[in-house]
């Protein structure tokens, strides 16, 4: 019996003109950037269309234009009958999911991640935090690296936890340089900067938690109709008042997205349809299980293989 999980990718997928087709020639699809502008009260459309991929990569910007452009993609799948049995994502990915098993709403969607980029934003301005994505290093040697940095004086931790062979960190921009010196040194293959504004998942987003969580408080959230697996502990939620919790200790937490796919496989999930630009997700999910089948959704071509694949689904 086949079993379908919608998968939302998170900040570093995004790229100037990510959904412009679907735009294009969709009407619903085109509603979706000019809900996001109408809530935001800036052209957010605009940046994803043209914009530089600078401004469109600040993290405030990033993640409202990344949900959209997901949840877009999400919709379409939708109006053509494919849904999902669960839903996931990469870090800012899980409120993209977490739209599509309707628990916000778009519009409260787009501006809980805009406030919470920018929360990220004042909690370390962009430039004095980085992230890096560490392969072929374990993560017990790899956190005995990041710890002693950490303890000299320069924050630096496991972020997330992707595949097998692939760690993320995150801290200071000093302690992540620093850490990927070490590692390299300590065996690991590469040591690959990433293209994000912040520290996103170590513990010097806890002041942006705080701020978060007052901000979810004030939104309304309903228990989810479809399970979502949550990053901070890799099991399928649906209660409300749970999601916010995770929520905010998401922020400072590992991405357990490893244990996300693995969770998903033992649920059952047969076919995993990545919602949104570029393929991230589909390669990670191919790293942890071969055999699985991924399918990556980010243009009008990739939406009706999908579509027709479907229709041979039981």
């Amino acid at each position: 019996m086949t079993k379908v999980a919608f998968i939302f990718p998170g900040q570093g997928s995004q790229t100037v003109g990510m959904g412009k087709q679907f735009a294009e020639t969709d009407e619903n699809s085109k509603q979706f950037l000019e809900q996001a502008d109408q809530v935001l009260g800036f052209q957010l459309s605009q940046l994803i269309m043209e914009g530089s991929q600078e401004e469109l990569t600040l993290t405030y910007h990033a993640q409202p234009a990344l949900l959209t452009v997901g949840s877009m993609i999400a919709a379409r799948l939708a109006e053509a009958g494919i849904t999902p049995d669960y839903t996931a994502g990469h870090s800012l990915g899980e409120y993209t999911a977490l739209v599509a098993s309707g628990v916000l709403s778009f519009e409260d969607g787009v501006s809980v991640v805009h406030q919470r980029g920018l929360y990220m934003n004042e909690a370390v301005p962009a430039g004095e935090g980085a992230m890096a994505a560490i392969l072929g290093l374990d993560g017990e040697k790899l956190k005995e690296v990041t710890d002693s940095i950490t303890e000299s004086g320069f924050a630096v931790q496991p972020a997330n936890l992707n595949c097998p062979g692939q760690i993320v960190i995150s801290g200071t921009k000093e302690g992540v340089e620093q850490a990927c010196v070490q590692l390299k040194e300590a065996g690991a293959k590469r040591a690959i900067p990433l293209d994000v504004s912040g520290p996103f998942h170590s513990s010097l987003m806890k002041p942006a938690a705080e701020k978060l969580g007052s901000t979810l408080d004030a939104v309304k959230m309903k228990d989810a109709f479809i399970p979502v697996i949550a990053n901070v502990n890799a099991t399928a939620v649906t209660d409300s008042s749970e999601i916010k919790g995770l929520l905010v200790e998401q922020l400072y937490s590992p991405v357990l997205w490893e244990d996300s796919v693995r969770q998903l496989l033992e649920l059952g999930v047969t076919h995993f349809i990545e919602c949104g630009p570029g393929k991230v997700l589909s390669g990670l999910i191919k790293k942890i299980d071969r055999s699985a089948t991924v399918l990556p959704v980010y243009d009008e071509e990739t939406l009706q293989t999908v579509i027709e694949a479907s229709k041979g689904w039981s």
